[in-house]
C-alpha cells in the first residue's frame, strides 16, 4: 500500500538524527516560540505600519510588540490565546452504528496564557512558559496542562539555536506552527505527532536570505510532568527549503521533508478524529504490540499573493511482527484565497507561514477548501479509514480577532460499511 519503500529500523536512528503570535505588523509578527520578528529575505527587523481603525474594536498595538524590558537583564511579554467553538453534527444511521451518536456542542477550544522573553544582557537566552485549559491533544482527564516550558540558546549567532525543555518536535507542518495560523480550522494528521514533548532540539537557518532550515532533536515523554505515557525516546528531524522565491511579489514555493522515529513501551496506538476536537476517534488501531515506528512526512506550500495551496503527506511504518508490520498514511490539500489581497507572511526563521494580518478597516475575508484522507487499515490492523471535504470562510477582522465557519462531510469506512457525518464548525478566536 505504500508508494515509497522504507528501509526499516537499523538505519532509521541515524537518519532521524542527521536530518504568540503577537500584535505587530504583517512582517513584524513574533514567532510562536521566540520573541523575535518573522524572518524576512532581508533579515532585518521591519517597522510596523500605522494602526488601522478596524470596524471591530480591538486593543491598539503596543511598542515593541508588547515586550516589557524589566531591566537590562530581563524582558517579558504576555500572550493570550482564546478560541471558542460551536460544532453542529449530523450523522446517518451507518455513522451512528460505527462511532455512536456525536453530540453538537460548544467548547472552549483553547485558553492559553504564555509568557515570552529573554534573560541576559550581552548573551540573551529566550524563554517560553505556557499553560492551557483543554488544549489540543490534552488528556480528557486533565483540565489544565503545562503547554510549553523551554529555554532557547543562540549558538554561534542567531541562525543556530538550541532549545531545551517542553516544546514541539520538528515533524509535521500542521503541528510545527500554530493552529491559529492555518487556513483550515483543525488538524487531521494528529495520529502521526504529539502536541508537545520534553527534550532537546537544534535549529539551523541557512543562506543570506534564509531560504533553508534544518531542525532535529531527541525527546522523551517520561521526562514530562504532564505525561500519562512512557514510550521513551523519539527522534525527529525536519528540513525545509524555498525552491522558488520572489519576495517582492509575495510568491514562493516551500518544500519540506521530515523524519520521526517513535518510541514504544511494547505497544503503540494510532487514532484520529475527522478534523474535530469534540468527536470521538473515528479511526483507531487500538493498542498494538510494537517495538516502535518510523515515520516520514512530505510538505509543500505554494503561495502567490492572496492565493495559496498547502499539501502534506504523513506515513508510518510500525515494527509489529505479530500484526504483519502495518503501515498507515494520511494526507490533505488545502486551497486558500484571501479576497481582499492580503497574504500570509512566510517566516524564514522556522520554515512556516504565519497568520493573515488585515490592512483594511473591514478586515480580510478568506475562502478555504480542503480535501483530506486518513487510513489506519493495513495487514492485521483494522483501524478504519475516512476521507473528508471541507469548505469554509474565515474573517480576519483585526490583527487579533478571527471569526470562522465551515462545513465538512466525512465518509468513514469501518466495520464493512460507509457512514456519513456532516459537521459545521464555527469559531471565535482572539490572540494577543
Amino acid at each position: 500500500m505504500t508508494p515509497i519503500a522504507i528501509s526499516r529500523f537499523p538505519k532509521r536512528t541515524a537518519l532521524a538524527i542527521a536530518l504568540l503570535l503577537a500584535s505587530g505588523a504583517v512582517v513584524a509578527q513574533s514567532t510562536e516560540s521566540l520573541s523575535e520578528p518573522v524572518g524576512t529575505a532581508q533579515g532585518d527587523k521591519p517597522a510596523a505600519p500605522a494602526e488601522v481603525d478596524y470596524v471591530v474594536p480591538d486593543l491598539k498595538t503596543k511598542p515593541n510588540g508588547g515586550m516589557h524590558q524589566v531591566n537590562e537583564y530581563f524582558s517579558i511579554k504576555p500572550s493570550l490565546a482564546l478560541l471558542e467553538d460551536f460544532t453542529y453534527i449530523d450523522q446517518d444511521d451507518d455513522s451512528i452504528a460505527q462511532v455512536g451518536n456525536q453530540a453538537s456542542q460548544w467548547q472552549v477550544r483553547s485558553a492559553r496564557l504564555t509568557f515570552l522573553g529573554s534573560i541576559g544582557k550581552d548573551y540573551k537566552v529566550s524563554y517560553q512558559l505556557g499553560g492551557e485549559y483543554k488544549g489540543f491533544a490534552s488528556n480528557p482527564e486533565q483540565t489544565w496542562q503545562l503547554t510549553d516550558l523551554s529555554f532557547t540558546f543562540p549558538i554561534g549567532g542567531p541562525s543556530n539555536k538550541l532549545t531545551i525543555g517542553k516544546t514541539k518536535e520538528p515533524f509535521n507542518y500542521e503541528m510545527v506552527g500554530d493552529a491559529a495560523n492555518l487556513p483550515h480550522s483543525e488538524r487531521v494528521l494528529s495520529p502521526f505527532f504529539v502536541s508537545r514533548n520534553m527534550g532537546v532540539k537544534m535549529l539551523h537557518v541557512f543562506g543570506e536570505k534564509k531560504t533553508m532550515t534544518l531542525s532535529y532533536g531527541a525527546f522523551n515523554d517520561t521526562w514530562d510532568i504532564n505525561s500519562t505515557s512512557s514510550r521513551g525516546m523519539d527522534y525527529s528531524a525536519r528540513v525545509t527549503g524555498l525552491v522558488w522565491d520572489v519576495p517582492e511579489k509575495q510568491q514562493f514555493l516551500h518544500l519540506g521533508l521530515a523524519l520521526r522515529e517513535v518510541g514504544a513501551d511494547g505497544t503503540l496506538r494510532y487514532r484520529g478524529r475527522p478534523e474535530s476536537n469534540v468527536t470521538d476517534y473515528y479511526v483507531d488501531t487500538g493498542n498494538m504490540p510494537a517495538d516502535g515506528a518510523f515515520q516520514y512526512g512530505l510538505e509543500a506550500l505554494w503561495n502567490s499573493g492572496p492565493l495559496s495551496v498547502l499539501a502534506e503527506y504523513n506515513h508510518a511504518a510500525v515494527d509489529s511482527p505479530t500484526r504483519n508490520d502495518p503501515e498507515f498514511k494520511g494526507y490533505y490539500i488545502t486551497g486558500s484565497w484571501v479576497i481582499t489581497g492580503e497574504t500570509r507572511p512566510y517566516d524564514r526563521n522556522v520554515g512556516y507561514a504565519r497568520r493573515v494580518i488585515p490592512i483594511g478597516r473591514w478586515g480580510a475575508p478568506e475562502l478555504v477548501a480542503r480535501y483530506s484522507n486518513l487510513d489506519l487499515d493495513d495487514n492485521a490492523v483494522a483501524g478504519g479509514s475516512f476521507e473528508k471535504t471541507y469548505l469554509g470562510l474565515n474573517w480576519w477582522a483585526t490583527k487579533r480577532w478571527k471569526f470562522g465557519i465551515g462545513w465538512g462531510r466525512t465518509w468513514l469506512d469501518k466495520n464493512g460499511v460507509t457512514g456519513v457525518t456532516d459537521a459545521v464548525l464555527s469559531r471565535i478566536q482572539w490572540v494577543y
